[in-house]
């Protein structure tokens, strides 16, 4: 007579929590870090020294107010528990591995074509759409807003580029708005899971 195969066991709930926990603190910080890099690269696009250092001032505290609403104590838990794939964190790893080549590839291309106004937009744009994916594989349906945001973002910016402003208008306004809607969807995820 065969055996029937023992179940496999099942992570426990206290398990899932600390998982859904530590997801949401780990998404919620590097989505802050990226949204800093992101105003930090467009300040010095406004043309004013003065506007750039408001706005790298501002944009330090704002990121820790990020990171503290998902690392402070008494955060609610998530309302529901993430769902992972199998080999959620191989897919991360690969989407993440050709998201950044394609962000390579396009300060190259667009650098050699000689427009380097274009290489904001075209990094927002890879980044939005490296979202998609990611929020299949984290279970986060927030990331899908964050790529539709940030893909708009791009656009705005090939339109603005395209309609010939200096290069630093470009980089000041898809950089900024990158980086507030990385805040936004980062202060998301640590609030509502």
């Amino acid at each position: 007579m065969v055996q029937p195969a023992s179940p496999v066991p099942s992570v426990t709930d206290a398990e899932c929590v600390a998982l859904t926990r530590a997801l949401r603190r780990r998404g919620t910080l590097v989505l802050s870090v990226f949204a800093l890099v992101r105003a930090f690269a467009g300040a010095p696009g406004t043309g004013s020294p003065g506007a750039a250092l408001a706005i790298e001032i501002t944009a330090v505290p704002v990121t820790a107010a990020a990171v503290f609403l998902a690392y402070r104590r008494g955060a609610a838990p998530s309302p529901r528990a993430v769902v992972l794939p199998q080999n959620w964190a191989r897919s991360v790893g690969i989407v993440n591995v050709v998201g950044l080549a394609a962000i390579l590839a396009v300060i190259a291309v667009c650098n050699a074509s000689d427009r380097p106004a274009l290489v904001p937009p075209a990094i927002a744009l890879v980044v939005g759409l490296h979202y998609v994916p990611l929020a299949r594989l984290y279970d986060q349906w927030q990331y899908k807003g964050t790529a539709v945001l940030l893909s708009a973002v791009a656009v705005l910016g090939f339109a603005l580029a395209a309609a010939g402003p200096p290069d630093g208008s470009v980089r000041a306004v898809v950089g900024l708005a990158s980086a507030v809607t990385l805040w936004a969807s980062a202060c998301h995820v640590a609030v509502r899971g």
